[in-house]
């Protein structure tokens, strides 16, 4: 089965560079995404634009793939489930949960010339980053990518309400499946909240699982594909 990764802020698709290689001896087939404005120089790059990547991916596998968004690439992910319901066999969302129609992608962080650069490591202290030594860290920072500012401040627009029929599977690395599910319990992701098919699977690591615990990631990952082919 076709896996489409899509790595959050600031990564490009080198950030599942010891993942891909997991998944392929697990007998799938990788797609890691470089997006427009995070990697190839466009600056200018819209939410939109990076979307149509994602879309492209999925309609170019030969089946259904499973699409996997990392912490704010969640929305990602659900955004093509909205736009290809009928093609995306499952979500995972990796560290994070979609976004509401009417909202702004990722306006976490200020803007700065156009766009969102890496904030450093302050407002990720914790079990974020638990997990993450300091050349680890120092390699993120010097390779992040800063998040044109028509993405990070993109509005979601959500459209086919099929999506609430993909399955969705919620990896918890820096929180439990238990956390999860009473924050969708009580409000804060309205689009988990309906959807039909809702499974949650624990990670034991930070916020970037792929950098930190990549062979783990890549048997949950597998694991879900294989469940979506056997249905």
């Amino acid at each position: 089965m076709d896996i489409v990764l899509i790595a959050g802020l600031w990564l490009d698709g080198s950030a599942w560079d010891e993942v891909v290689p997991e998944l392929a001896a697990l007998g799938h087939r990788p797609v890691p995404l470089t997006l427009p404005g995070q990697g190839d120089g466009a600056a200018s790059a819209t939410l939109d634009d990076q979307l149509a990547a994602v879309v492209a991916a999925v309609d170019a596998a030969p089946g259904k793939p499973l699409v996997v968004g990392h912490s704010a690439a969640a929305t990602l992910a659900w955004l093509a489930a909205d736009a290809r319901p009928e093609k995306v066999a499952e979500v995972a969302l990796i560290g994070g949960f979609p976004a509401a129609g009417g909202q702004a992608y990722a306006a976490h962080f200020a803007i700065e010339g156009g766009v969102m650069p890496f904030p450093g490591w302050d407002p990720f202290e914790g079990a974020d980053t638990a997990d993450l030594d300091q050349q680890a860290r120092d390699r993120f920072a010097s390779a992040a990518v800063p998040v044109p500012e028509a993405v990070a401040r993109g509005v979601v627009r959500l459209t086919d309400e099929r999506r609430f029929d993909v399955p969705v599977v919620v990896v918890c690395p820096e929180f439990t499946p238990a956390q999860a599910e009473e924050w969708i319990a009580a409000g804060e992701s309205p689009e988990l909240a309906r959807a039909a098919h809702l499974a949650y699977v624990d990670l034991d690591s930070g916020h970037w699982p792929m950098l930190t615990r990549p062979r783990e990631l890549a048997r949950v990952l597998a694991k879900s594909a294989t469940s979506c082919e056997e249905r």
